[in-house]
């Protein structure tokens, strides 16, 4: 079976779900193997979970010249890896420094490049939804190793049983590569609940929250649902909430599987980065608002009313 390789990524000691998720879209293709990039000691706490999902291999390639650095040297360590795997394709999670590493990659390699896939066959054909999400495409690179980065939440995580044998690959890092180097590194904080682009559920609210305080009221409806909380572009412009919070075009693209917008009316700029969501859910009092054409259920009321009434019916639920 043909080996595919999977880029890791990592966060406090343990694989991000978007990993998680390219590994099980890798077996479309062929036999998964996880590529891990980082300073010296990283895969240790990772190798089980690869393994979990199906990784047959895990390439190790450990240096501080890979975490010191931006994207060049990780382009490089992992095209060293390719020429010794010769795989059938590589799977990235579609994050902007990993795009960036396809595009490298592709380039060493003289493979094509496919982003922001949501789907792929044992072809290694990829669905692409494009033009604001109005448009389904496939698309197949026709040259070289396909590198594929997958949109997050697109394909379900599921477990695997693999070998996650270790296998340690020595890169000499070029000084071409070392030209940018990170001189300092500022830690996000980080609240109780899942970051946007990963969650598999997001509470969003829009121009209908009227002020920032009603957030309060999203905040706590996410809360009972383990959810991330987002924003349309109008409630962030307002300064309501952060820029970090905008589900949209120029903001977060998003595809979890239960979304629900809340007093956002559906301009094509905020459809565009969620309405690949696997099921949306729309609270508006404007039974006319775009939002609706979307949505998958539709709640035509107050969302002063509406919003809190959920959260009590889902806290009572869960109690």
């Amino acid at each position: 079976m043909a080996e595919v390789l999977v880029l890791v990524d990592s966060a406090d000691g343990s694989v991000k779900k978007a990993t998680l998720e390219a590994l099980t879209a890798a077996r479309a293709i062929g036999e998964p193997s996880a590529v891990v990039l980082g300073a010296a000691g990283t895969a240790a706490t990772l190798t089980a979970t690869l393994g979990e999902y199906g990784a047959a291999k895990v390439y190790v390639v450990e240096s501080d010249e890979l975490d010191g650095f931006l994207v060049a040297p990780k382009a490089e360590a992992l095209a060293t890896i390719v020429a010794q795997a010769s795989p059938a394709a590589v799977l990235l999670a579609s994050t902007a420094e990993n795009k960036e590493i396809a595009a490298r990659l592709a380039l060493k390699i003289g493979g094509g490049v496919i982003t922001d896939a949501v789907g792929v066959d044992a072809s290694a054909t990829t669905t692409q939804s494009i033009f604001g999400g109005a448009v389904s495409v496939q698309a197949k690179v026709r040259t070289g190793t396909p590198v594929i980065t997958l949109r997050a939440n697109s394909v379900a995580p599921e477990p695997a049983a693999g070998a996650a044998e270790v296998v340690a690959v020595a890169v000499t890092i070029s000084d071409t590569a070392k030209s940018a180097k990170i001189t300092s590194k500022v830690v996000e904080e980080k609240g109780s609940r899942p970051a946007l682009a990963d969650a598999s559920v997001i509470v969003s609210g829009g121009r209908g929250m009227g002020n920032a305080d009603n957030f309060s009221l999203l905040e706590k409806l996410a809360d009972t649902l383990g959810a991330a909380v987002g924003a349309s572009r109008a409630a962030t412009d307002a300064g309501w909430v952060p820029h970090t919070m905008q589900v949209g075009q120029t903001g977060v693209t998003v595809s979890p599987q239960l979304y629900i917008a809340v007093g956002i009316s559906g301009a094509i700029q905020h459809r565009a980065g969620m309405q690949t969501s696997k099921t949306i859910v729309a609270i508006n009092k404007d039974d006319e608002a775009p939002i609706f054409e979307l949505a998958d259920f539709g709640v035509v009321g107050d969302l002063f009313e509406v919003v809190p009434a959920l959260t009590e019916e889902i806290s009572k639920r869960k109690g």
